[in-house]
């Protein structure tokens, strides 16, 4: 196993080892109930961090890293069925299911 990096919360440390299993790359999330001793150990030391399983894997990884990076960047859009503002990442309206440009 090999560190791939810390994620700032538990959410996006479980969105990114979807994203990782979906490219068909093993991985695990470590510290990920080590929140609750934030104040007893220091903050950085309770940061859920991400571990390939497997070294080979680390180029691809970086680019599913710098696709879900750029993914939270992406402007609003807005819907044409409903008029409703979107993340830049959503495919489909959250409000009505229509598809995103």
């Amino acid at each position: 196993m090999i560190r791939f990096g810390t994620a700032a919360n538990l959410p996006e440390a479980h969105l990114l080892l979807r994203l990782l299993a979906e490219a068909g790359i093993a991985a695990r999330i470590l510290n990920e109930h080590a929140q609750g001793a934030t104040g007893e150990l220091p903050f950085t030391q309770t940061w859920p961090e991400i571990w390939l399983e497997n070294e080979t894997d680390l180029v691809r990884a970086d680019e599913v890293r710098r696709r879900f990076e750029r993914a939270k960047e992406l402007p609003l859009q807005h819907c044409s069925q409903c008029g409703e503002q979107n993340p830049g990442s959503f495919e489909l309206c959250w409000k009505c299911g229509a598809p995103l440009p």
